[in-house]
């Protein structure tokens, strides 16, 4: 007997094709290939390839809000910067968990659960520090658009491992050393403000 075909099952064959294949390889037609189904199948979890990519998006950001490295006991534990630099690190450890992670989570909206249980424990932690609520929340923005734009550099030149990417000055150290710099950078704006 032929397994059930639900959105769980259609996501994580999705992921596993982008891996694969990149997200201009992924299509609907061979996703329902590869879940040996017709195409019109997937029609009836997603409307469209743009509603796939959100929930790929979002089951991505669940993975990383249930796992150890998100725990509120971990994070919770640890001084504000600390925070700031290990949420950073861990977003750029999911998007570089599947190839163009960037690609497909900065192309969508994540607006569901994950997205509130992601940032609840990270905005708890600024707001204790003396943050504004605003304020927080503006660093989390800040947080994740340099986290997607730094990643997708890294994906398009060759994923981790310390390539130059276009552009950047000869000396300028691998993709972990600019990203540890560019974290420090985001806490030290952040501690000048909340001065």
């Amino acid at each position: 007997m032929a397994e059930r075909l639900d959105r769980e099952r259609v996501v994580r064959a999705a992921l596993a094709l982008l891996d694969e294949v990149g997200l201009d390889g992924l299509t609907l037609r061979r996703l329902a290939q590869d879940l040996g189904v017709k195409a019109p199948a997937l029609y009836w979890h997603f409307a469209s390839k743009a509603d796939l990519l959100h929930e790929m998006a979002a089951t991505m950001l669940r993975d990383l809000v249930d796992g150890e490295a998100w725990d509120e006991a971990t994070l919770a534990g640890s001084p504000w910067q600390e925070c700031v630099h290990d949420s950073a690190a861990n977003l750029r450890r999911m998007l570089l968990a599947h190839r163009d992670g960037a690609r497909v989570f900065g192309g969508t909206l994540v607006t569901d659960e994950a997205l509130r249980d992601a940032v609840e424990v990270p905005l708890g932690i600024l707001t204790s520090a003396g943050f504004t609520p605003d304020d927080a929340a503006h660093a989390w923005g800040t947080v994740l658009s340099f986290v997607l734009g730094f990643v997708v550099e890294e994906q398009a030149v060759g994923g981790a491992g310390g390539a130059e990417g276009a552009g950047v000055p000869e000396g300028a150290g691998g993709f972990d050393e600019r990203f540890g710099f560019g974290a420090d950078v985001i806490v030290a704006g952040l501690a000048a403000r909340l001065r």
